[in-house]
């Protein structure tokens, strides 16, 4: 009886405790905040003090001006008479465009060989293990220039290109392919497909998951797959016209991202698989189920609370990494932000603008990743 009287006593004490360090700490944090800003406007003062004495320009009206710079491939409308917001815009667009294929690949990937690193057979673990100390100990820019060098090597020229049923040509000008023509209501529709699928994804409970899915995916097939026309690639005298094309830069880009963010992918994988208890696996033996149903059922679902924190980091480094694009010039946003760089003189706001990119896309990422890790975590009942 004496222990619970006192352990009723010591919760009071406790919440006066933590309130009293509250109080103790507001002030501090209120202190920290006050002299950062005050820091931050120094620098910013002293510097548009420095650009002035030197009658060097500041501020972001460049934005509006005209480029005066060609954008070699991109989703965003562009030419050279467009203004730097938009080329900008076109940057951070064609940094999304080799990102999110080499998220997706990598994390194929990543599952592919962590699950292989736990199989029964020695010679494929054997493998899945070499490759990934293989690839993990070769730094990015080397496998990417390596990748960039063989495929402009190794591939034909553009006149003598390989080619699929008329529909796709590869060379060493890159990949070219029939494109499908879409109208006002089929891009309305691809959107609101996706939309579907993505808010599925995160927000309808797990029992209705696969529904959502399947239906968004039957939607954007319908929209997709059957446009009103398609834009086919002609093989001519000068090269390939017509369709849509994929160049080296980005070939080379996407595959070393996705070969190099997918062995630490795997090494994740394999952490998480092997943190579930022993005992989980041979419970599921005992139901009589197969190793794959062990997997895909029970233990994948419960390494996802392990997987899923240094998961997101990986997402994020992927997104950064992509900025060693401007390697083989490939035009992503630190590519776009160096050549107006070069034109305006104006670095400060230029590479503000590229800091801003990336923090934006960092803490989009940490958010939607942030929802995934707390549906994954495990409910105790």
């Amino acid at each position: 009886m004496p222990s619970i009287v006192g352990t009723a006593g010591a919760v009071p004490a406790f919440k006066r405790q933590r309130t009293a360090y509250r109080a103790r700490s507001v002030p501090l944090q209120v202190l920290v905040v006050v002299l950062t800003v005050l820091f931050a406007g120094w620098i910013i003062h002293n510097a548009a003090n420095n650009l002035a004495a030197r009658h060097i320009a500041s501020g972001f009206g460049f934005l509006t001006d005209a480029a005066g710079f060609a954008i070699s491939e991109g989703f965003v409308p562009y030419d050279a008479q467009s203004s730097y917001l938009v080329a900008f815009a076109a940057g951070a667009a064609n940094t999304l465009r080799a990102a999110v294929p080499a998220i997706i690949v990598a994390s194929l990937i990543g599952l592919t060989l962590g699950v292989a690193q736990i199989s029964r057979h020695a010679l494929l673990r054997l493998i899945a293990k070499s490759v990934v100390d293989l690839l993990r100990n070769i730094p990015l820019l080397v496998q990417l220039l390596v990748w960039y060098i063989a495929l402009l090597e190794f591939l034909p020229r553009v006149d003598s290109a390989y080619s699929w049923a008329g529909v796709i040509y590869l060379s060493n000008g890159g990949l070219a392919f029939a494109a499908p023509v879409l109208d006002g209501p089929h891009r309305i529709g691809l959107v609101v497909a996706t939309i579907a699928l993505f808010v599925g994804a995160l927000f309808v409970p797990r029992h209705r998951l696969k529904a959502s899915a399947a239906a968004a995916a039957v939607s954007a097939a319908i929209w997709l797959f059957i446009p009103s026309q398609w834009d086919v690639p002609q093989a001519g005298f000068f090269g390939i016209s017509g369709g849509a094309s994929i160049s080296v830069e980005w070939l080379s880009l996407v595959a070393a991202l996705s070969l190099y963010s997918g062995v630490y992918c795997a090494e994740i994988v394999r952490a998480g698989l092997m943190a579930v208890r022993r005992g989980q696996w041979e419970a599921a033996h005992a139901l009589n189920l197969t190793r794959g149903q062990t997997l895909r059922k029970i233990i994948i679902p419960q390494s996802l609370r392990v997987i899923v924190p240094p998961y997101t980091s990986l997402v994020m480094n992927t997104l950064k990494n992509s900025s060693l694009a401007v390697a083989v010039g490939y035009p992503d946003i630190v590519s776009i932000g160096t050549t107006s760089l070069n034109q305006t003189g104006q670095a400060i706001e230029c590479i503000a603008v590229i800091a801003a990119v990336y923090l934006s896309l960092n803490i989009i990422t940490a958010s939607i990743m942030g929802v995934i890790n707390r549906r994954a975590q495990l409910r105790e009942r």
